[in-house]
C-alpha cells in the first residue's frame, strides 16, 4: 500500500490529511528566535498574531533530511512511499528529503511539486485519490507530472508590509503603496519560482481581475479543482469561491487558512488561488 508524505506548507484541512492518511514533516519557524513547527507547536492564528507583533519578518527552515529519513524508514514498513514537497524553487526541502531518502535506504519517490500552499496540496489528493484506486505508483507520478505541468498559482498580497520586513522594499516604498492602495499578483513560473505578474490599484478592481485571469488561464471549470489559502482573508476567499461556483461551475473549491511558510512572505489578506 502507498505511503503519503508531505512537509507542512501543503496547508491542506486536518480532515483531509487524516482522511487520506497523509504523513506530514513540518518546517520550522523562528520568530524572534523562538522555534516553533508549524502546524505542531503553533496553529496559523497563533502565528498571525505573533507575527503581527514582531518587528521582523519570521525566519522559516526545511525540515532535516533525518527527519525525512525517520518517517521514510518508518513508513517504508508498509509498503512504497511517495513525499510530495514545496517547491524546490521556493525552499530547499526538497534536496532536504532526497538526502532524507538516501540516508533511510527505503523505496521512496520524492516529487517536487514545484508549488506550495494548496498548489502542493491538491497534487496530493490528486495522488490520494489515485492510490486509492489502485492506480500504480509509476502510473501516479505520470498523472502528478501532467497535472503539475497544468497548474496554475497565483499569489494576491494585499499588503507590501511583509516585503518591507523582509528588505526587498523600502519603507518609503511601501508607505507610497499603501498610500495609492497598490495590490500585487505573483504567479508561479515553470521552475516553481515566485514572479511579479501585475500591479493594481484598488479591492475590487483587483479582485475582478483576478477572477478574471483565472478562467483566462483555465476556461473549463467544470473539470477543475481549485484550492484557496488565505491570511485572516475569509470574506475575499468566500467571495472567489462564490464566484467561481455560481458563475463558472467550478468542480470544487477548497479554502483553508495559510499556514505559517507561505503567510510569511504573502502578509495580512494574501491570498493564494491554486488550479
Amino acid at each position: 500500500m502507498l505511503q503519503l508524505v508531505t512537509d507542512s506548507s501543503c496547508d491542506l484541512t486536518d480532515e483531509l490529511i487524516i482522511k487520506h492518511n497523509i504523513h506530514v514533516v513540518p518546517l520550522v519557524v523562528n520568530i524572534d528566535g523562538e522555534l516553533y513547527w508549524e502546524k505542531v507547536n503553533i496553529t496559523p492564528k497563533e502565528f498571525y498574531k505573533k507575527m503581527s507583533l514582531s518587528k521582523d519578518l519570521p525566519k522559516t527552515s526545511q525540515p532535516t533530511p533525518s527527519a525525512f529519513a525517520d518517517v521514510f524508514t518508518e513508513l517504508s514498513k508498509s509498503g512504497p512511499v511517495l513525499c510530495i514537497t514545496i517547491s524546490s524553487g521556493l525552499s530547499g526541502t526538497y534536496q532536504s528529503a532526497c538526502l532524507g531518502k538516501d540516508l533511510s535506504g527505503a523505496n521512496v519517490t520524492v516529487f517536487d511539486s514545484l508549488g506550495g500552499s494548496l498548489g502542493q496540496g491538491l497534487q496530493l489528493l490528486r495522488a490520494a485519490q489515485l492510490a486509492e484506486s489502485s492506480h500504480s505508483l509509476d502510473e501516479i507520478v505520470s498523472e502528478l507530472e501532467k497535472y503539475r505541468r497544468e497548474m496554475n498559482i497565483l499569489i494576491m498580497l494585499n499588503t507590501l508590509d511583509n516585503i518591507v520586513k523582509g528588505g526587498r522594499l523600502s519603507k518609503f516604498q511601501g508607505s507610497l503603496a499603501k498610500l495609492l492602495d497598490i495590490r500585487i499578483l505573483l504567479h508561479k513560473d515553470e521552475e516553481g519560482k515566485v514572479v511579479l505578474q501585475q500591479k493594481i490599484r484598488g479591492k475590487k478592481k483587483f479582485i475582478d481581475m483576478v477572477l478574471h485571469e483565472i478562467i483566462r488561464l483555465h476556461p473549463d471549470m467544470a473539470s477543475t479543482d481549485v484550492g484557496i489559502t488565505h491570511f485572516n482573508n475569509i470574506e475575499d476567499a468566500a467571495f472567489i469561491k462564490k464566484e467561481l461556483t455560481q458563475k463558472y461551475h467550478a468542480r470544487s473549491v477548497l479554502i483553508n487558512e495559510m499556514g505559517s511558510t507561505m503567510a510569511t512572505y504573502a502578509g495580512e489578506g494574501g491570498m493564494i488561488v491554486s488550479f
